[in-house]
């Protein structure tokens, strides 16, 4: 199965890394960084912000030939380079299949990637909007968390390598369960998802690979040893006395 999957595994070519002692390559997750072995359906890759978890996600992207700022890999825009040299010392083992898809979401650039969406189709030509796509109107004329939903449920059409990072930061609960239910569709059409994240609903989902990034640089972890279950789950067994705890009040 593992030989089939659109991207089997991203190593660091350490041999090429003038120093460890700049950005990205100081991340901790960085530095201890050999190769990752990606899982054929949905590898997550979590930790705190800063940890380097999207500054890896960026750069496998990259390599892959998207957009720095998100989009498909016929995007070619670019509103500001800021993103690390990270990319040019990575190699990327692919599989014996080629995707016919692929979508790389990044959170904090998405408006870029709707701005460039109109602009392409204010252009000349006659092919269909590609607002048709986000479904059938302008993204920046829908809600973040409808755009977002939209992206997912009307462009990702399968056998496709997606790339998402923090997905949820504009979805409640109700649709963060939306998207888990899209991505197990998605799945089974024979796609492959990278994504990071701080949501443990998403995470939740059966059959992955967890990878942690911290302190300790980056190694796999159980969905139920990450902080964001335990965090979330301790929480919702007794949010009063969390909150007791956390507001410094007498019980």
């Amino acid at each position: 199965m593992i030989s089939t999957q659109f991207i089997r595994r991203v190593t660091l070519k350490r041999e090429t890394v003038e120093t460890f002692d700049r950005y990205p390559f100081s991340l901790p997750a960085i530095r201890s960084l050999d190769h990752i072995d990606l899982h054929p359906k949905v590898t997550f890759f979590v930790g705190e912000n800063g940890s380097g978890k999207s500054t890896l996600l960026e750069a496998v992207a990259v390599s892959l030939g998207f957009n720095a700022e998100g989009g498909s890999r016929n995007f070619r825009f670019s509103t500001r380079s800021s993103h690390s040299p990270l990319h040019e010392h990575l190699r990327i083992t692919r599989g014996s299949e080629r995707p016919r898809d692929g979508f790389f979401l990044r959170a904090e650039s998405f408006y870029n990637v709707a701005t460039e969406i109109e602009k392409l189709d204010a252009g000349p030509g006659d092919s269909a909007p590609l607002a048709d796509a986000y479904g059938g109107r302008s993204l920046h004329e829908q809600s973040h968390g409808e755009s977002f939903l939209n992206l997912v449920m009307h462009r990702f059409r399968g056998r496709g390598v997606y790339i998402l990072d923090e997905p949820e930061s504009a979805l409640s609960p109700q649709r963060q369960l939306a998207v888990l239910s899209r991505i197990h569709d998605l799945v089974g059409e024979g796609s492959q998802f990278l994504i990071a994240t701080h949501s443990p609903i998403l995470m939740a989902y059966p059959d992955t690979r967890i990878y942690q990034c911290s302190a300790d640089g980056i190694s796999r972890i159980a969905y139920e040893d990450t902080e964001h279950f335990q965090v979330t789950r301790d929480f919702l067994s007794n949010p009063t006395r969390m909150l007791q705890i956390l507001l410094h009040r007498d019980a």
